[in-house]
């Protein structure tokens, strides 16, 4: 189980999404501080603690990572890639977490190491119930790792 208090990185780029997310994960009543990554080199300086982030980061990584797909600087994919090619991050659950319904973006977010794809619904109800079923699932649920394996 996942220890209270190791963070998500919620990698977004839409400040409407982002608003969203954020109320969605306080009325599903998370413990779980959430920083935010406006785009993908910005997740990436996150989650190896270097740049404004330097020394910040916990240096197991955060608890979750949800990913969007579309994103400056670094597309999704390539934030993926980093974190699956990376010893101290491979390990770290990420969820894609988009509005793309291209049968290519599924594939190619399973192929670059993703655990999980999920659709954002439109309306805000089914996105807070989808938000509780992610924090309920990766957060408390999920089974990660021993500290041993994830070095």
């Amino acid at each position: 189980m996942m220890p209270a208090g190791k963070a998500v990185l919620l990698v977004e780029d839409d400040p409407d999404d982002e608003m969203l997310t954020l109320r969605a994960f306080r009325q599903s009543n998370f413990a779980n501080p959430i920083v935010v990554a406006r785009d993908g080199i910005e997740a990436l300086d996150y989650l190896f603690a270097r740049g404004q982030y330097s020394g910040l980061a916990d240096e197991r990584g955060p608890a979750l990572v949800l990913l969007d797909l579309k994103l400056p600087k670094l597309d999704g994919l390539g934030v993926l890639r980093a974190i699956r090619a990376d010893e101290r991050t491979r390990l770290i659950p990420v969820v894609v977490m988009t509005s793309s319904k291209q049968d290519d973006d599924v594939i190619d977010s399973y192929n670059c190491g993703a655990n999980s794809y999920v659709r954002k619904p439109i309306d805000f109800v089914q996105f807070v119930a989808a938000a509780r079923t992610l924090g309920t699932y990766w957060l408390m649920l999920n089974e990660t790792p021993p500290e041993q394996w994830a070095k």
